[in-house]
């Protein structure tokens, strides 16, 4: 009698249906043979006894853990300014690799990594390879990425290469070999986490009991190996990026997150006496390890590329100076030429003493007339042909044929050619990607995968990710890889034989409860804090004098009167256009808040992120919807809505640590500056009838004063609630004790007990305000203490931001 706790194994064959690798091609998923391989039958197991159903919702949880997080990539149009924002392409089934291959493959790429290394050190050293005759003199003179600055340079590390990556892929025979290698500045190490967590969440149940290796042991290896070559000066560790606009500044704030690093730009950095600083709100900060992300000849306008608006000026001398280690060290694009793949197999013999455990990718090198037409004329016959270059997205189509000559002046065949510098053929037909299965329409289907593999440099050498990510074909063009193109990415699951650790990089228990010190502060991302709750503040009132102005004109049922007009002036002066339900000026400033959070993501929480994104793009989707009027006014008040849901997270769910308190202070400064102005213009005694009840309709304070005075709305009840009652969160002095309480609580260099000019002048609003009584705050006054608040800011900004 069949046992009945047994599980019955799901039939694969009506999954496998239609699952047709090309001819010719290796798969993931399928032997040689047909049959599926063993790391692949779990994950199919679950396919076959899922519901499409319970498949759609499985994908679904990925992607909203996706959109959650706020991963994307930026997809670029004709120029940068048409680049957008787009949802991360995951495609949810991981590419399965058992742990026994990885290890080999994992000791190929050590090897590689180290190989790199020594051609590196030789080319901004002694330059022995070209002397020697292994490499081309014109092949590293001729390439833009070898920096003649950088030469002599000695790393204090004793290294010039932490950080790798290679692209792979399988050769039909089902042997790996290597496409490019990555040493500029690598990408894909973050995304490759965000994949992981994404497919976690859409196969819970099998994620835990796949024996899956973990990426966290990776990431803290590396983090501890860079923390290891700080200096004795207390130099931080910092994460070097363009900016918000290149395409993968997600992930560079994503990691600077998840490693505790600093995330910089050019500007924050400041060299002085060879040594590099950060320019933080109270003083400059030495930086002593620099984990760059900005490609080399844009880093030093002084000495490489003086265009270059991105980089430190003298950054090279801090390190000809050896006051600081970089990862990877200037110059290292030199390494990702694709003719540097036809020598590297020599190389190899020569430096290492033994071949490359991971070959290239079959390439030549071929540059003389008659050479290079001989190659075009007879590509398609050629080892490696149209149907890879086409497929790789990497150099167009120089990616096989490259300039410069043979080595040795051979003028024989391709064959002929490929033999003499060494490189290795991978097949006698034009080479096609092996293929992974991805999910389409509720059916397999195999599509064409490059794999990109990360290695670090740790204390005990270097150490590859056991997993990365995948980029696999998909779109209007099955074979097209690049995200631009329609293509997707993929999780890559090491799976062990043996049941592996859970291992994240929360610290362990019994490590102790010690907190934190809160890391510095940069000065441009307190700037950015700053502003970002400026131009929050400013959208809010914006959208409140909208809506008072949309209501009125729909209960007058005319664009004429007194204080419609005088409304109309008023949003006129903030640059709003009262004739657009939505203006564009609104707009603008949702989009300056967005440019400024942007900006700090690695300081700014996911949650306040996606709600600023949310309520912005609720804008958007109202203008040119909506009209004048009540229609107007119902959108404004559900604009007031999400903005509420904004502050209530800034405000209930981020750290008190410095930046909060430039956001906060940033808010109080324009919400004080806003109401000076509302009391002075709608508060007015020769302001029109009902400007007094606009004033404390803006100023979100109506029930306030039902509740507070026995008498209707008059001036002198105005002024005491907006303007004099600490207890009002939308009043002057409330804002007064904001500014007063945030100020002093800002690290500062000053002896202590003494205030700033900034508290100063802070001291003398509230002084100025608790002194007052309502009649004597006329329109002259008001407009004086906003010309008070205004100077708060400059000396704000002068004394921390500038």
């Amino acid at each position: 009698m069949p046992d009945p706790a047994a599980r019955a194994l799901p039939d694969l064959s009506a999954l496998l249906t239609g699952y047709r690798p090309p001819r010719g091609v290796a798969d993931e998923l399928l032997r040689p043979d047909g049959s599926v391989r063993p790391v692949w039958r779990p994950l199919l197991e679950l396919l076959a006894g899922e519901s499409a159903d319970g498949l759609r919702q499985r994908f679904a949880r990925g992607e909203q853990y996706l959109r959650d997080a706020g991963v994307y990539f930026r997809q670029y149009g004709t120029g940068a300014a048409t680049a957008t924002d787009r949802d991360w392409p995951l495609s949810p089934l991981p590419v399965m690799i058992s742990s026994e291959e990885w290890m080999r493959l994992s000791d190929g790429i050590a090897q590689r990594a180290d190989l790199l290394e020594r051609v590196m050190a030789d080319l901004y050293g002694e330059g022995r390879l070209v002397s020697d005759g292994y490499l081309p003199a014109e092949l590293v003179a001729g390439n833009p990425e070898w920096l003649r600055p950088l030469v002599g340079i000695r790393p204090r590390s004793g290294h010039h290469l932490h950080f790798l990556a290679f692209e792979i892929g399988r050769s039909p025979d089902g042997s790996w070999f290597v496409l490019g290698d990555r040493a500029q500045a690598p990408s894909g190490a973050g995304f490759a986490l965000e994949n992981r967590m994404a497919t976690s969440r859409v196969f819970p149940d099998l994620f835990p009991a796949a024996n899956v290796e973990r990426l966290a042991g990776f990431f803290r290896a590396f983090r501890d190996g860079l923390n290891d070559l700080r200096d004795d000066t207390g130099g931080r560790v910092a994460i070097l990026t363009p900016g918000q606009h290149t395409d993968t500044y997600y992930e560079h704030a994503y990691i600077a997150r998840y490693l505790g690093f600093m995330l910089l730009e050019g500007a924050d950095l400041t060299v002085s006496d060879g040594r590099l600083a950060v320019q933080t709100i109270n003083r400059p900060e030495p930086i002593s390890v620099v984990w760059r992300r900005l490609d080399s000849r844009f880093c030093d306008p002084l000495e490489l590329d003086e265009g270059s608006t991105l980089g430190t000026p003298a950054l090279v001398s801090a390190l000809r100076s050896g006051a600081v280690t970089m990862a990877n060290c200037l110059g290292s694009g030199v390494l990702e030429s694709r003719a540097l793949l036809a020598f590297l197999p020599r190389i190899s013999e020569r430096l290492l003493g033994e071949p490359l455990r991971l070959p290239n990718i079959a390439t030549w090198w071929c540059g003389q007339p008659a050479e290079r037409q001989y190659v075009r004329d007879n590509l398609d016959r050629m080892m490696i042909g149209p149907a890879l270059t086409t497929r790789l997205p990497f150099d167009g189509e120089a990616t096989t044929i490259l300039g410069g000559k043979v080595r040795g002046g051979a003028t024989g065949s391709i064959g002929d050619w490929l033999e003499a510098e060494g490189a290795r053929l991978v097949g006698q037909e034009s080479v096609t990607l092996s293929t992974t299965p991805a999910m389409e329409d509720g059916r397999l289907v195999p599509r064409p995968m490059v794999v990109r593999v990360f290695a670090a440099r740790t204390r005990d050498g270097w150490a590859v990710m056991p997993g990365g990510y995948a980029r696999i074909g998909g779109g209007v063009d099955p074979t097209a890889l690049a995200l631009q193109a329609g293509g997707s990415v993929a999780d890559v699951w090491v799976v062990s034989d043996s049941a592996v650790k859970t291992d994240t990089l929360t610290a362990a228990a019994g490590d102790g409860a010690l907190r934190r010190m809160p890391g510095l502060l940069p000065a441009r991302a307190a700037e950015n804090l700053f502003w970002l709750g400026r131009y929050v503040e400013r959208v809010e009132n914006g959208v409140r004098l909208l809506r008072a102005y949309h209501l009125r004109l729909d209960e007058a049922g005319r664009r004429t009167g007194p204080l419609l007009d005088h409304l109309a002036e008023t949003l006129d002066a903030l640059g709003l256009d009262p004739d657009e339900p939505l203006p564009e000026g609104l707009l603008t400033l949702f989009d300056a808040s967005r440019g400024c959070a942007a900006k700090v993501r690695d300081r700014f929480s996911v949650d306040g992120w996606n709600a600023l994104n949310d309520v912005a793009g609720t804008a958007r989707a109202f203008a040119g919807r909506i009209e004048c009027g009540d229609d107007a006014a119902r959108a404004m008040s559900v604009l007031l809505r999400k903005l509420a849901g904004f502050s209530g997270l800034v405000h209930e769910n981020m750290f008190r640590f410095t930046g909060w308190r430039f956001l906060t202070m940033g808010r109080a400064l324009e919400r004080a500056a806003h109401t000076a102005h509302l009391l002075a213009v709608f508060a007015d005694p020769d302001a029109p009838d009902g400007a007094m009840d606009v004033a404390i309709e803006v100023g979100d304070s109506v029930f306030a004063h039902r509740r507070r005075y026995a008498v209707g709305t008059t001036r002198e009840t105005v002024i005491d609630l907006l303007a004099l009652d600490g207890g009002n969160p939308r009043s002057l002095m409330f804002q007064a004790d904001v500014l007063a309480e945030q100020e002093r609580l800002l690290p500062t260099a000053d002896a202590p007990g003494q205030l700033s000019e900034a508290g100063r002048r802070i001291l003398r609003l509230r002084t100025d305000l608790a002194v007052a009584r309502p009649v004597e705050l006329d329109g002259d006054r008001l407009q004086e203490m906003a010309a008070g608040i205004a100077a708060i800011s400059d000396l704000l900004t002068l004394r921390h931001l500038g």
